[in-house]
């Protein structure tokens, strides 16, 4: 298993995993909204919005640079990472440097740890010495997968806009 850059060489597993999540009504919102059809027809572009916060990229206004990874075994797609490089007000108070998630099917597995511990890696490369990461205060198996890494709890907060608390943590990023 290994955290890579998306790629059209795991398009075939990614649209199974985005059609398994809208299924299950299980995953993060934009997952939930992706149109599978235009992912189908132009992958390229699907790929070329992904990178459109990537250094070198011009940011549109409240955007941070940021970039996404794929956990994928062999030509399985996983799960997911996005790193951002920066934290802008809105990231500090939710979403933290690091978003993460796991397909339905492959949840349980520990792949959201690995996913994290990966990026925690690569947070550290881009300078990051501890970075933010939140999860909803119900979600206990984020809350362990942060915990695993190190996590410490800054605390629980309410966010104007989301339908519930969150748990910021603070994790030290490997050297």
């Amino acid at each position: 298993m290994e955290l890579v850059p998306p790629s059209e060489q795991f398009k075939s597993s990614f649209l199974d995993a985005v059609r398994e999540a809208q299924a299950t009504g299980s995953g993060l919102g934009d997952t939930l909204n992706f149109d599978v059809a235009d992912m189908e027809r132009d992958f390229a572009a699907f790929l070329t919005h992904l990178r459109r916060f990537e250094p070198g990229q011009p940011l549109p206004g409240g955007f941070v640079h940021s970039e996404y990874l794929w956990l994928v075994d062999g030509g399985t797609y996983l799960g997911r990472a996005s790193i951002r490089h920066t934290l802008n007000e809105r990231l500090r108070e939710s979403g933290g440097h690091i978003g993460y998630e796991v397909r339905p099917g492959a949840r349980r597995q520990g792949h959201a740890t690995r996913i994290l511990a990966g990026s925690l890696r690569r947070a550290r490369q881009l300078g990051i010495d501890s970075a933010l990461v939140t999860c909803d205060a119900d979600n206990t198996g984020s809350r362990r997968t942060i915990e695993k890494n190190g996590g410490v709890l800054e605390g629980q907060f309410v966010v104007p806009d989301h339908p519930n608390p969150i748990l910021r943590f603070w994790v030290p990023t490997p050297t």
